[in-house]
């Protein structure tokens, strides 16, 4: 085969637009070859005995994929689709199609980069080259003012330094015409049952938002919460929200797959503000994103000690004797405190949970219950529909004490937490309907309630008191 035929490996890049391994390799190849594998360990049961993808992300990931596919389909080409070890499928492929360059774009977990690595290794026996690129962040690691080892441990400075002396990159033009083998393979996509899931799981009605993977609706969306809406305008106001699709962007679940660039939604954000004026909605949303640059980069500087119980701060936080028991009944969403069950609830029902939400259930698990954060971060990974190894891990080591919070006793007292953010309870009795009798904000107390008024509100099948020593919650203020 004559000219040069470039393999482009997606992993979490699904989108054919600001992608630069794409844009590359049509700009320098004679043809390309679009490839993604579903790795079987990103499947498999952690050390934690959690899934390492639930039945929510999976299911979001095919959808994903799917669309990916169909942008190659209407190109005239197609996207090959395999089920297995990259380090295993890759070499076989670049073989068969007599593969020149494989591209790829850089991850910063170990996991991942181990894959890398391994892949490297493999295409380095057939004397192909894997060619990194670094495409996941909103500012590339070129354009910091300074190197990934002097990053500040503190958000606010790394944010000052970035913001007077960081540029951010325009995007890649997505590609026009694009050629492809003329014996490309056609793959079949797998099914959830495939991964051991059921195929027949219906979507929570009560979800804050219909997710449906890919850049299709990743745009979609885009272009709803900035124009069609205009929702983007009260972001500020609204992002402590809990209930329906337009409190907060819900931008996260296409960006953690790629079907979204941040650097995208930076120059739509920049677009909005030319047309409406900046202000301080818009500069929060820009916050978000730049929240999630940071963590990347403290992947990239410290490792795998985001992975360890001490994190790069080397505390070890107090734990209780019982916390197996204790984090069952907090994953279960069976603590007895309304609004940590509530937020539970959701994020078992819909793979969702409010950033309000998030924070208040990982305290609470971590410094009320006094169970090892990394088994929380590790059931979030299973089920969290928008799941990235450095937001996640990075997020529970931060709220551990162990992680870049320069307060390392910072504490959310639920309760002040529940009155503030829910205060007539509408939240907890949309995931909880057996309190739904209870008036106000007595719905975040329910052990305060008489016999009489327990009967009164029908309450036969809830608890009367959390199932632990209460003091852990109301004596702390």
């Amino acid at each position: 085969m004559s000219g040069k035929t470039i393999l482009v490996w997606f992993r979490k890049d699904l989108r054919i637009h600001d992608n630069e391994i794409l844009a590359e390799a049509v700009r320098k190849g004679d043809r390309i070859i679009p490839v993604y594998c579903f790795d079987s360990r990103q499947f498999e049961m952690t050390s934690f005995q959690t899934r390492k993808t639930g039945l929510i992300r999976t299911r979001f990931l095919l959808e994903s994929v799917a669309d990916l596919r169909d942008s190659f389909k209407r190109a005239g080409g197609d996207l090959i689709i395999k089920f297995g070890k990259p380090e295993i499928i890759l070499p076989e492929l670049v073989a068969k199609y007599q593969v020149n360059e494989v591209y790829h774009h850089r991850e910063v977990a170990s996991e991942e980069t181990r894959v890398s690595a391994d892949v490297e290794n493999a295409l380095w026996k057939l004397k192909i080259n894997l060619k990194h690129f670094i495409g996941h962040t909103l500012y590339h690691k070129e354009d910091l003012p300074f190197p990934i080892n002097s990053i500040p441990d503190v958000f606010t400075s790394f944010r000052k330094k970035v913001e007077r002396d960081g540029s951010v990159r325009a995007c890649h033009e997505t590609p026009g015409k694009m050629n492809f083998p003329e014996n490309l393979e056609s793959s079949k996509l797998p099914n959830l049952s495939d991964f051991g899931f059921d195929e027949h799981v219906p979507a929570d009605e009560r979800s804050v938002m219909k997710f449906y993977g890919g850049e299709t609706e990743a745009l979609k969306r885009m272009q709803d919460y900035f124009w069609d809406t205009n929702a983007v305008q009260n972001y500020k106001q609204t992002r402590n929200g809990l209930i329906g699709s337009d409190y907060s962007s819900k931008f996260s679940a296409w960006i953690a797959l790629g079907c979204l660039s941040p650097r995208e939604v930076y120059w739509e954000i920049k677009k909005y503000d030319q047309a409406y004026g900046s202000g301080d909605s818009t500069y929060c949303l820009y916050l978000e994103l730049l929240w999630r640059d940071y963590f990347r980069f403290m992947f990239k500087k410290y490792g795998n000690k985001f992975f360890q119980k001490i994190g790069f701060k080397g505390i070890a936080p107090e734990e209780s004797k019982n916390q197996q028991e204790l984090f069952e009944l907090w994953k279960n969403a069976e603590t007895g405190i309304p609004f940590i069950d509530a937020n539970m609830k959701e994020l078992n029902a819909t793979g969702f949970m409010s950033n309000r939400g998030r924070q208040n259930v990982a305290s609470f698990l971590v410094k009320d219950l006094k169970v090892n954060w990394m088994w929380g971060a590790s059931y979030f990974e299973e089920k969290l529909i928008d799941y990235c190894p450095a937001n996640n891990w990075g997020n529970w080591a931060y709220v551990a004490g162990v992680g870049n919070d320069p307060r390392v006793y910072r504490y959310f007292n639920v309760l002040k937490q529940a009155m503030e953010y829910d205060p007539y309870g509408e939240y907890v009795r949309l995931w909880i309907p057996e309190l739904s009798n209870i008036p106000g904000a007595g719905v975040h107390q329910p052990w305060n309630l008489s016999q009489t008024e327990r009967s009164e509100y029908q309450l036969v099948n809830y608890l009367t008191a959390p199932p632990y020593t209460p003091e852990l919650v109301f004596v702390k203020k």
